[in-house]
């Protein structure tokens, strides 16, 4: 325990907190650019908001292209260290409302911003190198406590460990996936041509594992730390360029600073920045944080991941539990959902045109996962309740994974709009099938 508070020089928290802020800035003007902003905030009339954050809707008119860019601002500020915790505060707050506010794009790096903002609010990252300790001289301070590297290590192992324990499934292992994401991914005919060998597709899925299970403990270690860091360099420019996932690539190789040490950081980076003489080995700064934040904070993170295994049926096939575990690209789903709706009163169908309510993009989304379609057919039932009619919501339902067999993948015997959700167990409506693709009574 007495280790974890040794003052070090803390270099690498003030050079990950510019990445940070750059990537955030980058992250969050980028949505605006790209369209992001557009297609999934502005157009649609409602969002698949995360379950029981369906309060949390979009800002009418340009009110989201403010917001994006107010977050761009705070992510600037976070990078020049000005008024670090108010700035990185508020942006954790605003990325909080982002990612809870729509799931019709989601992607774990989202999740892992938003864990790193909650973790480097805690951590004194603007000690150096920042408009703080400019202007106020009582910040400016050369080391830290060394648990502030370790927990930023430990939640980045997290991430690679449950990411490679999720891909040994047959999808995966038989390189179907990464056969359908690479061919759906390269356009260029001449690559297709190469990765569509069945020996580079396999190559690719168990280059994934291998690296996801093994770069943290081998950037560990000072004599594979080196080739640790190229694996890392070639495995994620090689998604930057074929999957085309944002700032993810580039935010996982920043993480990198807190596996060298400090000193070496110091020079490569902060070449002006006094080296660290001399330290109290009694001071244990931040003890109350480590215990009473970060350890119940690790317990959570290490027993999220686990929860699907505990829930009755297949995660790849139910999604419950997928949120939230570090499942990473690691299925297609397709396949297609239509609602019959019924007047509980008169027994007769009513006719209902869910595709004119949401975009394409989000039908593509709600047509093959349960959370989204449960969602749907409650929306359809609050567009009839004010109609004053009260509905019975049915979905007719096939879905397919990974180029597999289309199978019902929702009861259509059962009322979604009378339906709860299951958070933490299986929804009974979400049909379960044997080995032999019986359906489970």
């Amino acid at each position: 325990m007495k280790r974890l508070f040794r003052q070090i020089d803390n270099a690498p928290l003030v050079i990950f907190r510019i990445f940070l802020g750059f990537l955030l800035a980058c992250e969050t003007f980028g949505a605006i650019l790209t369209g992001w902003v557009k297609s999934n905030l502005v157009d649609p009339k409602f969002t698949f908001s995360h379950i029981g954050m369906e309060w949390l809707q979009p800002l009418p008119g340009n009110g989201m292209y403010w917001y994006f860019a107010t977050m761009g601002v705070l992510g600037l500020l976070v990078m020049i260290g000005y008024k670090y915790r108010w700035t990185l505060g508020l942006f954790t707050i605003l990325w909080a409302g982002a990612y809870f506010m729509q799931k019709t794009s989601y992607n774990n790096h989202y999740y892992l911003l938003l864990l790193v903002c909650l973790i480097m609010l805690f951590l004194p990252a603007n000690r150096y190198a920042s408009i703080d300790a400019r202007l106020n001289p009582s910040v400016k301070k050369l080391t830290m406590p060394v648990w502030c590297s370790w927990v930023m290590i430990l939640q980045v192992s997290i991430v690679y460990f449950y990411a490679s324990l999720a891909k040994f499934y047959p999808g995966w292992l038989d390189g179907t996936f990464t056969r359908d994401l690479l061919h759906n991914s390269v356009t260029d005919p001449s690559l297709n041509s190469i990765m569509s060998q069945k020996w580079f597709y396999l190559f690719i899925a168990y280059a994934g594992i291998t690296f996801d299970l093994l770069v943290v403990p081998f950037l560990l270690f000072r004599k594979t730390r080196t080739i640790a860091l190229i694996a890392s360099v070639i495995f994620h420019i090689f998604n930057a360029v074929t999957l085309q996932i944002g700032i993810f690539p580039f935010f996982a190789l920043s993480f990198v600073v807190f596996f060298y040490p400090p000193e070496k950081i110091r020079k490569l980076f902060l070449r002006k920045k006094p080296p660290v003489t001399e330290s109290n080995p009694d001071y244990q700064e931040g003890k109350s944080i480590l215990l009473y934040f970060f350890i119940p904070y690790f317990i959570l993170q290490l027993l999220l991941p686990l929860r699907h295994y505990f829930i009755k049926g297949d995660v790849l096939w139910t999604e419950e539990g997928h949120r939230l575990s570090w499942r990473m690209m690691l299925r297609a789903r397709n396949g297609y959902t239509d609602f019959r709706i019924i007047d509980k009163k008169t027994g007769g169908r009513l006719f209902y045109n869910f595709k004119e309510k949401i975009t394409h993009k989000q039908q593509n989304g709600m047509e093959t996962r349960p959370d989204m379609i449960w969602q749907m057919a409650q929306h359809i039932r609050e567009d009839f309740a004010k109609q004053g009619k009260d509905v019975a919501v049915y979905a007719e339902t096939q879905v397919s994974i990974n180029g597999g067999p289309y199978k019902s993948l929702i009861n259509p015997d059962a009322d979604l709009a009378s339906a709860d959700w299951g958070y933490f167990f299986h929804s009974d409506w979400v049909l379960l099938y044997d080995e032999k693709g019986n359906i489970l009574k």
